[in-house]
């Protein structure tokens, strides 16, 4: 995470240019527009982690800089679907005056609401049952907003303890009360590979293909696969070593069940390519699959900001789109 000054800075340095555009009655020059192709291979949205260090969300902010945030995505990034994460309205899943302000935003604009993704309510795979109904619950409201919202899909994690096997029922056992429920309100409840054994993708796999249910499915992520560290000593010097799950394996073991996409990015070389992925490879994993629903860009990266990460990473996958097709 950014510290405060950064975090400050590029708040502010975001904001000028914000004022600039507006004043002008223009988007930033920097960012391409959407493509018009009224068919295309796949669609992008614009994940709102993208803007974690400029978009509050210190609860003081009221979810004010949520409710700019589809228009920064039209707007200034050319991006015509979103997708929410719900530390940035925390308090407003039961706000009907507030999500119905949202909702009149997105619709004035022509934005799409995609998906929310739901963090810190607890583990759906608790091994103490009384907690992860608890869990189960919270999730509720986040299930009622997207429907609201007219959102397909909440994100949740599939978060445990125990065996790998105590977690896998657990998990599905939380996953099927929660899916049951929020079916019927048409929601899917779709899963990312988001740490732990989730980041090993024929285990996610396993526990969706336990719940068995249509509208349980995974959001496969490009860049989440790390499963820990394996900490080694050796004459009295201890060695680190991340461990990681094959990204290209992990996110085809988690395609016949992707309700949607995370291209995650972190850097890119002088050539417009993410340095960690290879895009082409990837977005083929995805296609073969008969995905051609929303690919929602999550830009990480420290350098450059947050604006230019994101354009950069909308091209390179225009630039797969039209390749691919």
């Amino acid at each position: 995470m950014p510290n405060d000054t950064d975090r400050s800075s590029n708040r502010r340095d975001f904001l000028a240019a914000t004022a600039a555009a507006t004043a002008t009655g223009l988007a930033l020059p920097s960012l391409a527009q959407e493509s018009t192709e009224e068919e295309p291979l796949f669609k992008i949205s614009l994940a709102q982690w993208s803007l974690h260090r400029t978009l509050s969300m210190d609860p003081s902010n009221e979810g004010k800089d949520n409710l700019r945030f589809p228009e920064i995505a039209k707007k200034q990034c050319g991006i015509d679907a979103v997708e929410y994460v719900n530390a940035f309205f925390k308090e407003k899943a039961k706000d009907k005056a507030y999500l119905k302000e949202l909702k009149a935003r997105t619709d004035d604009l022509g934005v799409k609401n995609v998906l929310i993704m739901v963090d810190g309510e607890g583990a759906l795979g608790d091994a103490d049952q009384q907690k992860r109904q608890q869990a189960i619950d919270n999730h509720k409201q986040w299930v009622e907003a997207a429907k609201y919202l007219g959102c397909h899909s909440i994100r949740v994690n599939a978060q445990s303890s125990g065996t790998p096997e105590e977690q896998s029922r657990q998990a599905a056992d939380g996953l099927r009360r929660l899916s049951e429920w929020a079916k019927q309100h048409d929601i899917n409840v779709i899963v990312e590979n988001h740490g732990g054994l989730s980041s090993n993708g024929s285990w996610l796999a396993g526990v969706i293909k336990s719940v068995d249910l249509p509208n349980c499915g995974t959001l496969p992520d490009f860049g989440n696969f790390k499963l820990g560290q394996t900490v080694t000593e050796a004459d009295g010097v201890k060695t680190v070593c991340e461990r990681t799950y094959d990204r290209y394996r992990g996110v085809n073991e988690l395609m016949p069940s992707a309700k949607a996409v995370s291209a995650k990015s972190h850097q890119f070389n002088q050539d417009g390519n993410e340095t960690g992925t290879d895009y082409f490879k990837m977005m083929k994993i995805v296609l073969d699959h008969g995905y051609h629903g929303y690919v929602g860009i999550e830009w990480e990266g420290e350098h450059p900001g947050e604006m230019e990460g994101i354009r950069l990473t909308k091209e390179l996958l225009e630039r797969v789109r039209s390749e691919l097709a």
